[in-house]
Order: structure tokens, then sequence, then C-alpha cells
């Protein structure tokens, strides 16, 4: 038996398992954000909004249906905060067009809610463009009702 010049104590095994910890979160910080978008097949802007997420780093898996009825239903979206689409993204619930900078908002930030939602469909907005894009408001929503959480106008912030 051979032993080792340096013996394993519970200080380097603690040191260690930090440093193993510190790699995988690293590792993990560098996957994107998986999206996971409920659309209908047909919806020519969902696909144009899917390939924003896209571009602005997400991993995104569209789940298609014809019922999106169903779906906010499922998820407990209010009506008057529907859009085309829905995207689960991190624990949270996206409804509509809804810009990545607010996701990354969102995600930063972790506030205690629901989701955002963008309700209708926004000239200009991600997915919407062509047009004279419109000011809108991306609302955050959960058990306290819903509030602005950002203003665009397309895809630009204004506040």
């Amino acid at each position: 038996m051979v032993e080792s010049a340096h013996p394993m104590t519970r200080r380097s095994f603690v040191v260690l398992m930090v440093a193993a910890g510190l790699t995988a979160t690293a590792a993990m910080a560098d996957e994107p954000t998986v999206a996971v978008v409920h659309k209908d097949p047909n919806c020519g802007c969902c696909t144009g909004w899917v390939r924003h997420l896209r571009d602005a780093g997400f991993a995104v898996r569209v789940e298609e249906t014809s019922d999106l009825k169903a779906v906010r239903a499922r998820f407990a979206i209010p009506e008057n905060l529907a859009g085309c689409h829905t995207a689960e993204i991190a624990g949270y619930l996206v409804e509509g067009h809804v810009p990545a900078a607010a996701i990354r908002r969102l995600l930063a930030e972790r506030p205690n809610a629901r989701g955002l939602a963008v309700p209708g469909m926004p000239a200009g907005s991600p997915g919407m463009e062509g047009g004279v894009p419109e000011s809108y408001a991306v609302l955050l929503f959960g058990p306290n009702g819903s509030q602005p959480f950002m203003r665009f106008i397309g895809k630009q912030t204004v506040g």
C-alpha cells in the first residue's frame, strides 16, 4: 500500500468540494436558459418571436398546439393578458411578444411573480416587425394582479 504524501484532511476535502461546486456552477452559467414555447403551428409571428429568443441566446423548445386557450387555462394566465403564444422560462411564464431584454431583467431580479406578459400583438415588438413600432408595456403579473415592468417602442427600451 502506497501512502499519499498529502493525506486527505477534512479541510482539504471541504476545499475540494467547494471548488467542484464552483466549477459546476460556472459550467451551468455558460449553458443557455431554456424556453419552452407553446404556439400554434401556423403562427408566423410566434415563429419570429422564437427566432428573437434564439438570437438573444435562449435555447428554445417549441411545443406546437392548436389549442392555446387550454394552455393558458392550465397555467391560469388571466384572459386580459393573453398574447398569441405562451412560454415557460426558468420557473416563470412569458405570455406574448415580450422582448428578451425584459426576460433577462426578470431572470436577474427574480421577483415574486408568475411572469411577464405583453397583451395583444403590438407592432414592432419581437416577431411583429414591420410597420411603425408602437409603444407598449411589458406587465409583471402574479398573485396581486399585474403592474408595469418595462416599456418599449418596438424592441427598444424606453423606461
